[in-house]
């Protein structure tokens, strides 16, 4: 028998994000605070990093080429597909969509998968869980030289990316993840024990730049230049952009002719975004009056992607069912 479709409810750290917007709207950091919320947002986003490097093995990493095809495919859709699908959407830029949001959302086409969302929705949808850990885990380790890189190839006009800028990502990102990763073998399997502080850091850490991200665009007057009209064309726009990945990844994977589950793996890695890094790279990328309105399509496409995402790996699950016991 199918598993009934239960509508999601929204998670606590949803929730958390949602009161996280409202604290900075209502009352944001001013005068002497504002530097106390940069410095531990700083620090936060160093922590993150470095914990990210140490609990990500290499060898999961390794152990995904042996499904290259597969792989091959999440990667090009994460780093390949996406961008391009934001550079298509360039000529609306000013017009049907707010011009900060455009930039937002051409950073969100940048970024890597998420992990724990694409490894959850895989396994509800009876995919091909191991080669899902491995994606995730390669997507984001690719994301750390990528996204960066990408982002300044497409926002390169807008001169988005300066050469402090990148100091930043290499003093704030990149060193801290290599000095985890030289350590995981110390520390990784301590980390893998304490599993509810990692995510405490992970979920911590984003609160806080929303914080402080939302708290000087509501100061510089985010919500007088972001109406409700643009809020819901940036709903559209991240369906959309949802709608459009998930069709083409798994035309791809008819094309490829990729089982059942290594489609919904597919599906479900090549779809999504991660907001946990997102945060803290448009921290390090952005002018900080800017990261408010860079950082707002990815919340919302973070939203719809759980939601819509959450419906196709139930029918996912259910058309397994299906084949497994035919006579149902």
């Amino acid at each position: 028998m199918a598993t009934k479709f239960v509508w999601p409810k929204p998670d606590r750290f949803t929730l958390m994000l949602i009161g996280t917007v409202l604290l900075a709207t209502f009352l944001p950091a001013r005068g002497g605070f504002v530097s106390v919320v940069d410095v531990i947002g700083r620090a936060s986003i160093i922590l993150l990093f470095f914990l990210h490097g140490a609990n990500l093995s290499t060898e999961a990493v390794k152990d995904a080429l042996g499904q290259w095809k597969l792989q091959l495919l999440i990667l090009a859709s994460t780093f390949l597909l996406f961008p391009l699908i934001g550079l298509g959407l360039g000529p609306l830029r000013g017009h049907a969509i707010d011009a900060n949001l455009y930039t937002g959302l051409l950073f969100l086409c940048c970024l890597p998968s998420t992990v724990q969302s694409s490894i959850a929705l895989t396994s509800i949808a009876r995919g091909n869980v191991p080669a899902a850990i491995c994606a995730a885990s390669a997507s984001n380790l690719a994301g750390i030289v990528l996204t960066p890189l990408l982002t300044g190839l497409l926002l390169a006009n807008q001169s988005a990316i300066s050469f402090d800028a990148v100091w930043s990502i290499v003093s704030t990102i990149l060193l801290p993840f290599a000095a985890g990763q030289l350590l995981h073998k110390r520390i990784g399997g301590w980390l893998k024990a304490r599993k509810p502080m990692f995510s405490v850091v992970d979920r911590g850490s984003v609160l806080i730049m929303v914080y402080a991200a939302f708290g000087k665009a509501v100061v510089n007057g985010i919500w007088q230049t972001v109406s409700a009209v643009d809020l819901l064309i940036l709903v559209l726009f991240c369906l959309g952009l949802l709608a459009i990945v998930v069709v083409a990844v798994r035309g791809a994977a008819r094309v490829a002719k990729l089982s059942q589950p290594d489609e919904a793996a597919l599906v479900f890695c090549g779809s999504v975004k991660s907001l946990i890094t997102g945060v803290p790279m448009a921290s390090v990328l952005f002018p900080a009056a800017a990261v408010g309105a860079i950082v707002l399509p990815l919340m919302m496409y973070h939203q719809i992607q759980l939601i819509a995402c959450a419906f196709l790996a139930r029918r996912y699950e259910r058309r397994a069912i299906a084949t497994e016991q035919p006579g149902v």
